[in-house]
C-alpha cells in the first residue's frame, strides 16, 4: 500500500515539472521576440526621367608636339663653333641656335666670287667677238648669251657661287618659328653627327594627346567632342582640349587611333603618358546612379518603389560614366520612382521606408 502510494506521488512531481518547464520556454520566446523586433529597410528614392547624358570615355594616351622640326646642319666637315641656347631654352622664329666655323665655307665663297668675275669678262669677250655690246645684254638673243655662258664657264661659275652662298647660309642653324629647344646634346669644337638631327625645335603652338579607342566605341568619338587630359606624373595640372583627328583604319587589335588638341597653355611636355576622358553630351536617354543596379543571379536588377513595397525589374545598362548608367528594361519608365540606396539587401516586394 505504502509503495502504491509512493508511486502516485513522484507521478504527480513529474507532471508539476513538465508543465513548469512548458512555462519557462513560452517566457523565453515572448523575450526574444520582444528584444529582436521586425525592422524596415531604409531606402531614396529618385524619379526616373528621360535627360541628356554626360557620357565619358576614357583612355591613355601620349603626349606629342603638334609642330616641331629636327634640325640639322648641312655641312659635317666642319667643326661647331658655338652653341647658343640649351635643352628647355624658348626661342623665337629666326634666332641663332648654333653655327659651324666659317673660315674655310666663307673662303670657299669667296674663291668662287673671283671664279665667278672671272668667268663673266671671258663671257664678255666671247659677245664682243660675235659682234654684239656686252653694255646692252637685253638686245642680245637668248641664244646667243647661253652659248656665250657656255663658252667661257659663266654658267658653271655663277652654279658654284650661289651653292657656295648656300652652304655659308646653312652654318647657321635658326630656330624655323617659335618654340623650346629639345635634344641638344652636341657641344662646341665638335664635328656635328651627321646620322642624327642637332637638335628640335618644339612649338609652342600647343600640344596634341595621341590615344586609341575600341572598334565599338567609336560612333561615340566625334570631331570637336570635348576632351580632358590628366598627366598620370602630376607634374602639370589637369587640361581641355577637343577631338582634332580621327584615323579611319582600325587596326589588328581592334583599335582605332585618335588625336586631340589641347590649349598653348597647358604645362605638358612631348611624350608625357596621361588620361584621356572623351566627353559628349548623348540627348533624350533614361539616366540612373550607379548605385541604382545591383547584381541578382548574375543578372542586373533596379529595384522601384510601388504600394511601400520594392519591386524587383530586370534592366540592361547602356552607356556608362564615372557615376552613372543609361538604361532599359521592364519598369524603366518616365516617372518611375528607383530606390537609388539602401538596396543591397532588398528582395522582391519587401517592404521599405522612403527617407527625405
Amino acid at each position: 500500500m505504502r509503495t502504491r502510494y509512493r508511486y502516485v506521488l513522484l507521478l504527480a512531481a513529474g507532471m508539476l515539472a513538465s508543465c513548469s518547464e512548458k512555462k519557462d520556454d513560452t517566457s523565453g520566446k515572448e523575450g526574444v521576440e520582444t528584444v529582436l523586433p521586425s525592422q524596415v529597410n531604409e531606402v531614396t528614392v529618385m524619379t526616373l526621367k528621360r535627360t541628356a547624358f554626360s557620357h565619358e570615355l576614357v583612355s591613355n594616351g601620349k603626349v606629342t608636339a603638334s609642330q616641331y622640326a629636327d634640325l640639322s646642319f648641312r655641312m659635317t666637315s666642319e667643326p661647331v663653333a658655338h652653341i647658343y641656347v640649351k635643352n628647355g631654352d624658348h626661342v623665337k622664329k629666326g634666332q641663332k641656335i648654333a653655327e659651324l666655323d666659317l673660315f674655310t665655307l666663307k673662303n670657299s665663297l669667296e674663291k668662287a666670287e673671283i671664279a665667278l668675275r672671272q668667268s663673266e669678262l671671258e663671257m664678255k669677250d666671247v659677245l664682243i667677238g660675235q659682234g654684239y655690246s656686252p653694255d646692252h645684254m637685253q638686245e642680245i638673243p637668248k641664244d646667243i648669251v647661253s652659248l656665250a655662258e657656255v663658252k667661257s664657264g659663266y654658267g658653271q661659275s655663277r652654279a658654284a657661287c650661289e651653292l657656295a652662298k648656300y652652304e655659308l647660309e646653312q652654318a647657321v642653324i635658326t630656330a624655323p618659328f617659335d618654340g623650346v629647344v629639345a635634344n641638344l646634346e652636341s657641344r662646341s669644337f665638335n664635328r656635328p653627327d651627321g646620322s642624327k638631327p642637332f637638335c628640335r625645335v618644339i612649338g609652342s603652338g600647343g600640344m596634341e594627346i595621341a590615344f586609341k579607342v575600341l572598334e565599338s566605341e567609336l560612333p561615340l568619338v566625334n570631331r570637336g567632342d570635348r576632351v580632358d587630359v590628366t598627366p598620370f606624373a602630376g607634374t602639370a595640372g589637369s587640361c581641355s582640349g577637343t577631338v582634332s583627328e580621327i584615323n579611319p583604319l582600325v587596326d589588328e587589335n581592334g583599335l582605332v587611333s585618335v588625336r586631340a588638341r589641347v590649349n598653348g597653355g597647358a604645362r605638358l611636355f612631348a611624350g608625357m603618358n596621361v588620361r584621356v576622358s572623351v566627353k559628349r553630351s548623348v540627348p533624350d536617354q533614361l539616366v540612373v546612379p550607379k548605385t541604382a543596379v545591383v547584381l541578382r543571379s548574375g543578372k542586373q536588377v533596379i529595384f522601384t518603389l510601388k504600394d511601400g513595397k520594392a519591386m524587383w525589374n530586370y534592366v540592361t545598362t547602356g552607356l556608362e560614366n564615372m557615376t552613372e548608367y543609361t538604361v532599359t528594361g521592364d519598369g524603366m519608365e518616365e516617372g518611375a520612382q528607383i530606390i537609388v540606396t539602401g538596396n543591397v539587401n532588398l528582395a522582391h516586394e519587401t517592404p521599405v521606408k522612403v527617407m527625405p
